[in-house]
């Protein structure tokens, strides 16, 4: 890593993650989901939450398990939509995670912000679905008020008594948690805010699903990133909430730290409204390096937006080879474990790029017999590595072109040189 960064060197706060909460379709927690993570566990199954008759393929990563009572204590869970319970929860888990108590967090200035790509859909879909069936007259009033997506992010402060936070929700589609994270890395670095609660929750929905559908894009069976013989995307849904705090913040209170937020970089090249522009992800790309104060040699690994059609594997693999030239970092797919989780998919990538780097391991693609020659990438196929990661990158692309790409580095205990202002 270089010795200076630009965000040291303007006299910035260094920003660490010491809080991690995660629903997914292969675990609720930071714990579990490490150890999915490391097994190459697949959270496929048949759709459930919606009715699939009618479509050919119907396969989904659903998040099982979830009791939204055990996390949502003071908000009414029936007034909170699907993606709301995923987001509230996720940032109770992180809030605990991080060893922080809600009380002492109220009064203090703090972001919360969560980026989505459907924001409440699923309830937007039972509404559509009643006022079909029986007329607008009969839609639940109930169901409406869960509907604004406003409700991702100000339902956290409300469940955890935040008040002197702003709380908006980003809505830039796939690439939404990474946006996010770098919202709120900013806002700590400045001395905006003393914490940032970041991350990105979407639910399954008959919406996206049926859009993905007719783009001719879902996978008959599972989601087979940079393989020659992949068929396109899984829909998933969950959430991924971290927090951001001050290094100086987490040294003084004996946090446990993750990793540090080095830098982030963002573009929107409106190029089309579907199909990804290789030189502006290679852009996004090296914008996040050089506000990183990382150079591409650095890099250990990269959690790719990976989604498993055709045009994104070989685009973004393309873009890599770009920046980092034929001695590519391993790249990993993290969609082929999830499937893809939309605005909560960069989020719960951050996370695992920053649970890798803390237990020493890169987590594999799955799925996967042969690597497209057009992608040229390892992908650390079907199993997981031991490895010592110093730094990483997380993409996330998105339609329109909204590219939003993270930088994690590897804290050392005792490094504290350039950690205040």
């Amino acid at each position: 890593m270089s010795a200076q960064r630009p965000g040291a060197a303007a006299g910035r706060r260094r920003v660490v993650l010491t809080g991690f909460g995660v629903i997914s379709s292969i675990g609720i927690g930071a714990e579990e989901f490490t150890a999915s993570l490391r097994a190459g566990r697949s959270g496929v199954s048949p759709i459930s939450v919606f009715d699939v008759e009618g479509f050919a393929h119907v396969n989904g990563c659903e998040v099982k398990g979830f009791e939204p009572g055990r996390w949502i204590s003071r908000t009414p869970v029936e007034e909170l939509g699907r993606a709301s319970r995923f987001a509230v929860a996720a940032a109770r888990m992180a809030v605990e995670d991080a060893g922080l108590d809600p009380a002492d967090l109220a009064g203090r200035r703090g972001l919360v912000s969560v980026g989505t790509t459907d924001g409440e859909s699923y309830e937007l879909d039972r509404l559509v679905a009643a006022e079909l069936a029986d007329g607008p007259e009969r839609m639940d009033p109930q169901i409406v008020r869960r509907v604004s997506a406003a409700r991702l992010s100000t339902a956290i402060a409300q469940e955890l008594e935040l008040t002197d936070v702003e709380a908006p929700t980003i809505a830039t589609a796939c690439s939404a948690g990474n946006y996010a994270i770098g919202y709120g890395f900013d806002a700590v670095s400045s001395g905006e805010v003393e914490y940032a609660l970041c991350g990105g929750a979407d639910a399954m929905c008959r919406k996206t699903f049926t859009g993905f559908y007719r783009l001719g894009t879902i996978a008959p069976e599972c989601c087979q990133p940079f393989d020659v013989d992949r068929k396109g995307i899984l829909t998933g849904e969950g959430a991924g909430v971290l927090v951001l705090e001050s290094l100086d913040s987490a040294l003084e209170r004996g946090a446990t730290i993750y990793a540090e937020v080095l830098g982030y970089g963002l573009n929107c090249d409106a190029y089309h409204q579907v199909a990804p522009n290789g030189d502006s992800v290679a852009q996004a790309m090296a914008l996040a390096l050089d506000n990183a104060g990382v150079k591409p040699e650095e890099v250990d690994l990269i959690s790719a937006h990976g989604t498993g059609t055709k045009a994104n594997d070989i685009t973004e693999a393309g873009a890599i080879r770009k920046v980092f030239g034929a001695a590519t970092p391993r790249t990993i797919s993290l969609k082929s474990m999830l499937g893809h989780t939309m605005g909560a998919a960069s989020a719960l990538g951050a996370i695992a790029c920053g649970l890798a780097i803390t237990h020493g391991f890169i987590p594999p693609t799955i799925n996967h017999h042969r690597t497209d020659p057009e992608c040229e990438i390892d992908c650390v196929p079907n199993h997981a590595v031991d490895a010592d990661l110093r730094v990483v990158q997380n993409n996330g692309l998105a339609f329109g072109g909204n590219n939003a790409i993270v930088i994690l580095g590897k804290y050392t205990a005792g490094d504290r040189a350039g950690a205040a202002a």
